[in-house]
């Protein structure tokens, strides 16, 4: 899974993401979390846009030289500051996996997956996705 390096700045109310090695990949929220995540979106948007049009995807650059980019640390400078955003792409295709878990999690994962009403396939599908934007 690639990560691309990410300028965040603005102020509470008005976040905006710019991904650099994406040209013209953006995205905004009211919070630096709620930008980063709606930059998950963007970056995979960006990305299907230019396989549909037949273009080659860019490596992420690593963030050391992007932080030795002039533009950017101009930016870094001025208050902005990095952060990674994945690239998830999504199939729409289930695949069926064996999993281990221990017993006790796996009555946890059902519990909680029960009270929100999702089946357990869906919110363990939903944590992964919420660790790997937050990158823990």
């Amino acid at each position: 899974m690639s990560r691309y390096v990410a300028i965040v700045d603005g102020e509470p109310g008005a976040f905006g993401v710019v991904v650099p090695d994406l040209p013209g990949c953006t995205s905004a929220g009211d919070t630096i979390e709620a930008a980063l995540t709606n930059a998950v979106e963007a970056v995979r948007l960006w990305v299907e846009d230019a396989e549909a049009d037949g273009e080659s995807i860019p490596e992420p650059r690593p963030v050391e030289a992007l932080r030795h980019d002039p533009s950017i640390a101009e930016d870094i400078a001025g208050g902005a500051v990095l952060a990674f955003v994945p690239l998830l792409r999504e199939s729409g295709r289930a695949t069926r996996v064996n999993l281990s878990l221990d017993a006790g999690m796996l009555d946890a994962i059902d519990a909680e997956a029960k009270r929100r009403g999702l089946t357990r396939s869906a919110f363990l599908a939903s944590a992964a996705r919420d660790a790997i934007v937050r990158g823990i």
